[in-house]
């Protein structure tokens, strides 16, 4: 039998989008269409005092300026507190213990509380005008001391009064004999590690376009988004329209990385103004703005790990202390908390516990950012290890031995609640080992002259789960077969670069035995099915295919009822492939696909109580999250006199379980590991003590250059997942989770020989340069 599973069919999105012919949220042109400019605060803290708009409204061309002022008694703020409540909530062992936050205002009224809020908003005839006549608003502000670092913000005054505190978050759990572990350990390796904020950089920055429709009563909203379902919900909550009278179509999205996956002020305030005005508006944003309304990361983590001498870690207690920013956002809260259950990685830890603290200060709003609390563990647990491995005098591969977990110990439950449902942790390290030449490395290593530059073996081993948590778990598809024999499959998953159009297809080309290619897959827009769950969390495939499959599997018992019906022939002897539909067992008995299509719409042809037509819907919900698994072997050259940084060899060998198209996958793990490569060495997105942003745009904030980026030897292994009918494991995040640590740990490798313990990333050549000189 013939199987499009497995093949590494070139992408169908890639023609269009490679000739031009993608169509993004700036592409869209629509008649009598105005154009949207915000306006932005200056100042990390500050009162407002006043806001005069006269000058810009009084403009030739403007035809509208909204403040908050305007919104005091309708759209006063962004709705995120539900989401980030059912996001720790629906965790694994994740009740909330504090959460105390505010929602981020539509536009600023009373104060401003990180550069780059919105304050005002601006609509023109054109794009330009509209920025023309923002700058021509003149806001009286009183600027308040700024609270940039999050060991200062926890007990000072706080930055929104009517909560009462500055902590945003607090969260601990606890799993294990933790006293027992630290009272038989021969020794306790501490460290502290300060995971960087970083900007997700999207390719295309975000953008929305709103058009109400008075004839229709139907407001049209396109945005690039990655939920346009979430969009749609709470647009249709905060402008009190029913669900039928709004629409959300996420076109072409030139890059989400988990900043899309939020809702973001100006995703309500255009819809609203185009509400009120009856007349298309678009706003798009800079990349300035992109690069100061959202971050990733931004942890600082306190690690101690009870070990034996042999290298077994016996209890490990973690403190996450997450600088959240001003507001939160849908993901925020969740990030944090997943950093703390994650951070046990591929290893049997008996006990741990972690105690998770997010604190509001003066910054951007964090959330998830490709991997979601999966790098910020994963760069916690695996820089441990090496130092567990240095301190003991041990091959950090023999400390990672010891401590996988065994292939017969699935289902495996953490410490902290997590459950992974299947691995063979040893099969795929072993590979990336011997593709690296690891030993024959570390030996060059130990050989090297004081005339030459360091040479470091750095390695990761770690886990992401996919699928996300409570309603993210279930996801919606549907089938329809036209009596042409034309095949539309549409899914609630809304991609941004993922293939998941081909992977798709092949997953129904699969089931129903015809071309890839006679395949339409159809998404984001919800006007054409009820609901979605969107693109996060690695779940596009896990929880999307999976939906599509299940689906799959209703019409071909209906095809197959209709064929055996025609064939004379048992249904479970009814086989599909390359078109046809026939008699396993005799296939000489014979239809054509289209035939069984065209039977299936004709009364007269059909089984005594069928009915006619093939449209096919149904959910699948995962029942737990599978757990993917990749190790990563990076050597580093160190240039002694400018601490320099190249990568000699970078291996990764990846089990993301079964694989639909292997070509899509190494597509991922390449992208994966570019933007690791960029937290590990180059990317920071810092500020002043008095709140200013130092790297807030391209000219400051190093993002990788293909020309810099090492060859990537890559292999699979697969160990499928019992927790879904197709095996798979979520892929898109996992390299993410490893490259900064694996880069990290070969970096630190070099320098220990100078007896340099820990660098925090990103490695630049001037911080590895200060160790090198043991400057602070």
């Amino acid at each position: 039998m013939v199987s499009y599973s497995g093949q590494p069919l070139k992408r169908f999105e890639d023609p269009r989008l490679v000739t031009g012919g993608g169509s993004f949220v700036d592409d869209i042109v629509l008649p009598d269409m105005l154009y949207a400019y915000v306006l932005r605060s200056p100042h990390a803290h500050a009162r407002i005092r006043s806001i005069d708009v006269s000058a810009a409204r009084n403009m030739s061309g403007v035809v509208a300026v909204l403040t908050g002022g305007d919104l005091a008694d309708e759209v006063k703020v962004v709705p995120t507190r539900a989401i980030s409540d059912q996001a720790v909530s629906s965790a694994p062992g994740g009740m909330v213990d504090e959460l105390n936050g505010r929602e981020q205002p539509v536009l600023a009224t009373d104060k401003v509380c990180y550069v780059g809020q919105a304050v005002a908003m601006v609509v023109a005839q054109e794009r330009y005008l509209a920025r023309d006549a923002a700058e021509l608003i003149r806001v009286g502000y009183e600027p308040l001391p700024p609270l940039m670092d999050p060991f200062e913000a926890a007990t000072a005054t706080p930055i929104h009064q009517e909560l009462g505190t500055n902590m945003g978050m607090r969260i601990y759990r606890e799993g294990g004999d933790l006293e027992g572990a630290f009272a038989q350990a021969d020794r306790v390796i501490q460290q502290r590690y300060d995971v960087q904020r970083l900007a997700p950089a999207p390719l295309e920055n975000r953008g929305v376009l709103a058009h109400y429709q008075p004839q229709e009563d139907l407001l049209t909203v396109w945005d690039s988004t990655q939920e346009p379902h979430q969009v749609w919900r709470h647009l249709a909550h905060l402008l009190n329209r029913p669900e039928d009278r709004v629409r959300v179509i996420a076109p072409d999205v030139g890059g989400g990385f988990g900043e899309k996956g939020c809702l973001f002020p100006e995703e309500v305030s255009v819809p609203y103004l185009s509400l009120r005005l009856g007349r298309p508006i678009k706003w798009v944003e800079d990349r300035q703005e992109n690069m100061l309304a959202f971050h990733g990361r931004g942890h600082i983590v306190d690690v101690e790990a009870a070990v034996k001498n042999d290298g077994s870690i016996l209890g490990m207690r973690v403190r996450v202390v997450a600088d959240l920013g001003a507001y939160f956002v849908s993901s925020t809260t969740a990030v944090p908390l997943l950093a703390g259950h994650r951070i046990a990685g591929p290893y049997k830890i008996p006990a741990m516990s972690a105690e998770v603290l997010g604190i509001i200060t003066n910054k951007p709003p964090t959330g998830a950012y490709r991997g979601a609390g999966g790098p910020e563990s994963a760069f916690c647990m695996e820089r441990t290890v090496d130092l567990i491995a240095k301190d003991l005098n041990l091959d950090p591969v023999e400390v990672r031995r010891k401590n996988f977990i065994p292939p017969d110990a699935f289902p495996h439950t953490t410490p902290t609640g997590l459950i992974y449902d299947s691995g063979d942790y040893e099969r795929g390290f072993d590979r990336a080992l011997q593709l690296a030449d690891y030993s024959s490395w570390r030996e060059r290593a130990r050989q090297r002259s004081p005339n030459e530059p360091l040479l470091g073996v750095g390695l990761a081993t770690v886990v992401k789960a996919s699928g996300g948590a409570g309603e993210m778990r279930s996801e919606y598809a549907q089938v329809r077969i036209e009596p042409s024999g034309q095949i539309a499959a549409y899914t609630g998953v809304s991609p941004h670069g993922q293939g998941s159009e081909t992977a798709f297809a092949q997953v129904v080309a699969n089931e129903l035995g015809v071309s890839p290619s006679e395949v339409q897959v159809l998404h984001s827009d919800t006007a054409i099915l009820p609901s979605g769950g969107g693109t996060a969390a690695s779940r596009g495939t896990v929880a999307g295919a999976s939906a599509l499959y299940v689906v799959l599997q209703e019409a071909r018992q209906k095809l197959s009822q209709i064929a055996s019906h025609l064939l004379k022939c048992p249904a479970d002897h009814i086989a599909f492939e390359h078109g046809r539909v026939f008699n396993r067992r005799n296939p000489g008995q014979a239809m054509t696909f289209a035939q069984v299509v065209s039977a299936a719409n004709n009364e007269e042809l059909l089984p005594p109580g069928v009915r006619p037509g093939l449209d096919f819907s149904g959910r699948f919900t995962l029942p737990g999250n599978p757990y993917a698994f990749g190790a990563h072997v990076v050597v580093v050259e160190v240039d002694r006199t400018t601490g320099e940084v190249k990568i000699l060899r970078y291996v990764a060998v990846h089990d993301c379980g079964r694989i639909i198209n292997p070509m899509i996958v190494e597509g991922q793990i390449h992208g994966g590991i570019v933007q690791g490569i960029g937290q590990a060495l180059t990317e920071d997105m810092a500020y002043s003590k008095d709140g200013q942003p130092l790297t807030g745009s391209l000219l400051d904030y190093a993002l990788p250059m293909a020309e810099e980026l090492p060859d990537l030897i890559l292999d699979t292994v697969e160990t499928p997942s019992p927790i879904n009918p197709l095996g798979v494991k979520g892929i898109g995040e996992l390299p993410t989770v490893a490259a900064p640590v694996a880069i990290a740990n070969a970096v630190m490798d070099a320098l220990s020989v100078l007896g340099i313990r820990h660098i925090d990333t990103p490695l630049t050549p001037e911080k590895v340069w200060r160790a090198i000189q043991g400057l602070p």
